[in-house]
């Protein structure tokens, strides 16, 4: 076959996976591409990150500082993986070419294409018939769980490396050319390169199956090559994502801070897979008649994740029910079992409720990839590989023309019945004026305030994944950090942080002391989305006229009003007033007492570039009497003798170097079980810590006092042990 007769399909089928895609967005006019295909919730941080990588924020290997949010200190998001990294610095770079919403949807269109192209180039090295091979492609492309997740799940969407993984391990369970000199074995590095820095859900179903092939081999033929490249295979898929997302353990500062993203039990079960969502059409699918059943099942279940993403679509149920056909065949006729019916077993038996995944997040607290629903992706690349290659083989003695013809019905029928309903003209309207007035408003608030002035955000909200005053959606207060290009803005500060925390104290401070104070800090200006308040911020924009700040600016839709401060020429930093609490302590208080299970995390943020002299002030209790030690940073400062009642400490003249400083609160005495709080595990619980600074001027660890009692300061180096009562 000569290259330009290999080329041309491949082209084709690029061109008709764009092709679709344009059609379905309507992105047939220049203007029409500077419009996302989204604007609101999960879209807007996607849209933020590509933002922070043309920036320069996000470079590998690097500190993840988004400098122009979480203002004045910058954004930590080093605790906070990027998925495709590569791809958002790739598109990030674009953006200075086309634009931030042009190069979105050209991520989105590049989506389509690789997936398209990956699975069709699989199919074809299977000895796949080539029409076959770009009618699977194209159902592969347009999969449910792909298209419809759009930009809110960005990283999601580029499922081109699911084919070259299976392939690879395809290669490594059962070719037996499979040679360290040859193609194959450098495509199996190569796809394990690619899964190690894509998405790391897509990376966990590859490695398990990957394991499971090299296990086969172990069991079985035992081909050295073989078990050489599957298991080097793992270790560069794992290298890769180290290298990728290694600020997530070089750079993380609260080393002992709660997980930004919160997961639990309960959500490896929410979202865990349930096999009959293969099979259900959406309550929002495009045909009426199967949509009716999607309402069905919304009506009728109680315990739904991301509803409707696994579906298969007709074409791949139907392949779904051959492929179960084919294996009661081979159990019964007591022949090996087909590969594909191996693969999709597996990830049955380990995504669903009640498989694998609950285990684990219940005995081993493995809870990190609650989604596992998303593995129906895996599933839906493996049915149609099955399809294809059956498809293929019965109709090798059909003329040309007929299997043509066969692929392209069912290419037509398969992909129009998986593409949602697009949006109506109203809804798309009414994006493109959200759009609009946005980019008006950052041009507006460029034109009165001077480069590099920083906006502090009300209400205000941790980042990432938080609960939303009244009508407010999360992300966003990304919206005019999206619409400008010098200003920098407090939203973005990753939650549960020291760095941030002096923003949550502000916020509850009266109107006139929280203008001081960010005049003080250095604050231009004073941003209020009006979403976020029951009364529309009514009485805090009544307060500030009040004061004397009539001047603001107010975004055509009526919800974003700035108002404009006036801040001091030479700004100090905010310091926060409390210590912030990492792992080891109970979510929920009790009477305003939060109770640690075991050795408990505090941690604080000195942003002077020297260190700093504070007083700790902290009220402490124990389930029983008990000794209390407080350590900072590995050397312990002060032992408390806490009793059952909650008595005052403090410890006076504690140095703190710049920067997070991290403290711990660790008793010898084991926790109980205390029958009161439903037997929680309870060893101490704290009223809070607070901060008073003592002492501006730099010091030095040596010069540190301690102290643990009210009114009583240290004179030693060493610690002191005494009671609260004295």
């Amino acid at each position: 076959m000569s290259v330009p007769a290999r080329v041309w399909p491949a082209l084709l089928v690029a061109a008709a996976a764009a092709l679709i895609w344009v059609a379905h967005y309507d992105r047939w006019t220049p203007a029409s591409w500077q419009l996302p295909t989204d604007y609101y919730v999960d879209a807007q941080e996607t849209l933020a990150r590509l933002k922070a990588a043309s920036e320069g924020d996000l470079v590998p290997l690097q500190p993840q500082v988004i400098d122009r949010l979480g203002a004045p200190f910058g954004a930590s998001w080093n605790a906070y993986p990027t998925p495709d990294k590569p791809l958002m610095l790739a598109l990030g770079a674009l953006v200075h070419a086309v634009g931030l919403y042009a190069a979105a949807n050209l991520g989105l269109l590049l989506a389509q294409v690789s997936s398209a192209l990956a699975f069709f180039l699989v199919a074809r090295s299977l000895a796949c018939r080539w029409e076959w091979s770009a009618a699977g492609a194209l159902l592969f492309a347009c999969t449910y769980s792909t298209v419809h997740r759009g930009l809110s799940h960005f990283s999601l969407v580029f499922t081109w490396t699911i084919p070259l993984g299976l392939w690879a391990v395809w290669l490594v369970a059962g070719s037996r050319r499979l040679e360290w000199r040859r193609a194959g074995a450098a495509g199996c590095l190569g796809a394990a390169v690619a899964l190690g820095t894509s998405n790391p859900y897509n990376l966990l179903f590859w490695l398990q199956l990957m394991g499971w092939a090299v296990v086969i081999q172990w069991l079985g033929p035992r081909r050295r090559a073989n078990l050489q490249v599957g298991v080097a295979s793992i270790a560069v898929a794992l290298a890769a994502l180290f290298v990728v997302q290694a600020e997530g353990w070089l750079y993380v500062e609260d080393t002992e801070a709660l997980p930004l993203l919160a997961r639990n039990y309960a959500g490896t079960e929410m979202y865990a897979l349930k096999a009959v969502e293969l099979f259900i059409p959406p309550a929002y699918h495009a045909w009426d008649w199967l949509a009716f059943f999607g309402h069905r099942y919304l009506r009728w279940s109680g315990w739904r994740g991301e509803a409707f993403l696994p579906y298969l679509g007709l074409v791949g149920i139907a392949g779904f029910i051959w492929l179960l056909f084919v294996t009661v065949r081979r159990i019964v006729d007591r022949r090996p079992l087909p590969g594909q019916a191996l693969s999709v077993g597996w990830i049955l038996a380990y995504a669903s409720v009640g498989g694998v995944t609950n285990l684990l997040a219940l005995y081993l607290g493995f809870q990190v990839f609650r989604a596992t629903n998303r593995g129906g992706i895996f599933i839906s690349a493996i049915v149609l590989f099955f399809v294809v290659l059956r498809l293929s083989r019965l109709s090798r003695r059909w003329p040309a023309w007929g299997r043509a013809g066969a692929a392209a019905v069912v290419a037509c029928f398969g992909v129009l019945e998986q593409l949602p309903r697009r949006d109506a003209a109203a809804d798309r309207q009414t994006l493109a004026a959200q759009v609009q007035a946005d980019r008006d408003f950052g041009r507006r608030l460029e034109a009165a305030l001077p480069a590099g002035a920083r906006v502090f955000q009300l209400p205000v909200l941790g980042f990432p994944e938080v609960a939303t005053p009244y009508q407010l959606g999360d992300y966003e207060h990304f919206r005019p950090y999206l619409a400008s290009e010098t200003l920098r803005f407090s939203y973005g500060a990753a939650k549960a942080r020291a760095r941030g925390r002096w923003q949550q104290e502000l916020e509850a401070r009266p109107v006139p002391e929280l203008v001081r104070r960010l005049e003080d800090y250095g604050f231009a200006a004073l941003y209020i989305n009006r979403k976020g308040y029951a009364d529309r911020a009514e009485a805090l924009l009544r307060d500030l006229a009040a004061l004397g700040y009539p001047r603001r600016l107010e975004g055509a839709k009526g919800d974003q009003v700035v108002v404009l401060l006036r801040p001091v020429s030479d700004p100090r930093p905010p310091l926060s007033e409390a210590m912030t609490l990492g792992r080891g302590w109970h979510q929920r208080t009790d009477g305003g007492v939060r109770w640690a299970y075991g050795p408990a995390a505090l941690s604080y943020f000195n942003p002077y570039a020297q260190p700093i002299r504070v007083d700790l002030r902290l009220t402490l209790q124990g389930v029983n009497p008990r000794r209390v030690v407080l350590v900072h940073e590995g050397n312990p400062v002060a032992e408390f003798a806490v009793m059952r009642d909650a008595a005052p400490f403090e410890v006076a003249g504690v140095v703190l170097a710049p920067g997070v400083n991290r403290f711990s609160l660790r008793t010898e005495a084991k926790a109980r079980r205390d029958p009161a709080a439903q037997n929680q595990l309870r060893s101490f619980g704290v009223g809070g810590v607070t901060v008073v600074p003592s002492g501006p001027d730099p010091v030095t660890p040596a010069a540190q006092v301690r102290s643990a009692r009210p009114g009583v300061v240290g004179t030693g180096g060493s610690k002191r042990v005494v009671d609260a009562g004295g």
